[in-house]
């Protein structure tokens, strides 16, 4: 009778070292991955002011060629707007600005400096990226906005908020910016998700804002409501926006249209229009539709 109780404990503590062991394991792969993006910034700079200048750029996904030849410049303060159809390559080129991926081939510079000679710190800390997979922690929607930049002020978080159009909702929501969203944000809508990620974006002030289909979730009226919110904002820095709405696109400095990984059209809204090309025919139709 002695021995029972120590005999469970040795059990339980067996059982516990076994569970700690196997999740160790998880965790130490992880921790051995040795990262693609290396940190060889070499180029003593301390801000970003936006100029972003893309040279004749080839990208591969294992061997397959996703992006061909892009040449892109965009000055501090510009508005690039991005169109395709699926797979035309959208992402991947955004998804280079921000050096999530080497290019393959060409050269992408910010203010004149090539992009691999700028330290990642300074890099992530002056882009600001909404990919379409957005992602919440488990944790109050003001945190999660908080997490863009640690040193908020309460009074930032509820501006940003404005100017993504959520503050109605989240005062309607029982404990306002203090609710816990559960994970991913599970308790959330998706154009919820997506704005709070965007307020985590703008209240980093980044120098240069990446938005992939940022407001797909979000019906027309609220998008534009954004998109007019944000003028302000945007005309301080170099922004890049893919989007399948084009009525979102129509004050861009330049649009660019890729297809199969090439840019086949490009000019200011009008241009484009009077092209009558790809971008003209997607625009009449979501016009068309628009009326029906």
């Amino acid at each position: 009778m002695i021995l029972v109780w120590p005999m469970i404990a040795i059990g339980w503590v067996i059982n516990i070292i076994e569970r700690g062991s196997a999740s160790m394991g998880r965790i130490n792969k992880l921790l051995d991955v040795s990262p693609e993006i290396k940190d060889t910034g070499k180029a003593k700079i301390k801000t970003i002011r936006g100029l972003i200048d893309m040279k004749s750029v080839f990208f591969s996904y294992n061997g397959k060629p996703i992006l061909k030849n892009i040449d892109l410049y965009a000055e501090p303060g510009k508005k690039i707007g991005i169109v395709g159809g699926i797979g035309s390559g959208k992402s991947t080129l955004v998804a280079l600005i921000a050096r999530l991926y080497e290019v393959e081939k060409g050269e992408i510079l910010f203010d004149g400096v090539p992009i691999r000679e700028i330290p990642l710190k300074i890099l992530r800390r002056s882009v600001g990226f909404v990919p379409q997979d957005v992602f919440l922690f488990s944790d109050t929607i003001r945190e999660n906005i908080r997490f863009g930049n640690p040193n908020a002020t309460d009074d930032e978080i509820v501006e940003v908020v404005r100017l993504c159009g959520l503050s109605d909702e989240i005062e309607g929501f029982p404990k306002g910016l203090d609710t816990v969203v559960g994970e991913r944000g599970l308790s959330l809508s998706g154009g919820q998700r997506q704005r709070i990620t965007l307020a985590r974006a703008i209240i980093k002030n980044p120098s240069i804002l990446i938005l992939d289909d940022a407001l797909s979730s979000v019906d027309t009226e609220k998008e534009a409501e954004i998109i007019d919110n944000l003028r302000d904002f945007l005309k301080e820095r170099t922004t890049s926006i893919v989007s399948h709405r084009l009525k979102s696109l129509i004050d861009s400095d330049e649009v660019i249209v890729l297809q199969d990984g090439e840019i086949t059209e490009r000019g200011t809204h009008q241009e484009l229009v009077e092209m009558n090309g790809f971008y003209a025919n997607l625009f009449r139709l979501q016009q068309l539709e628009e009326v029906l």
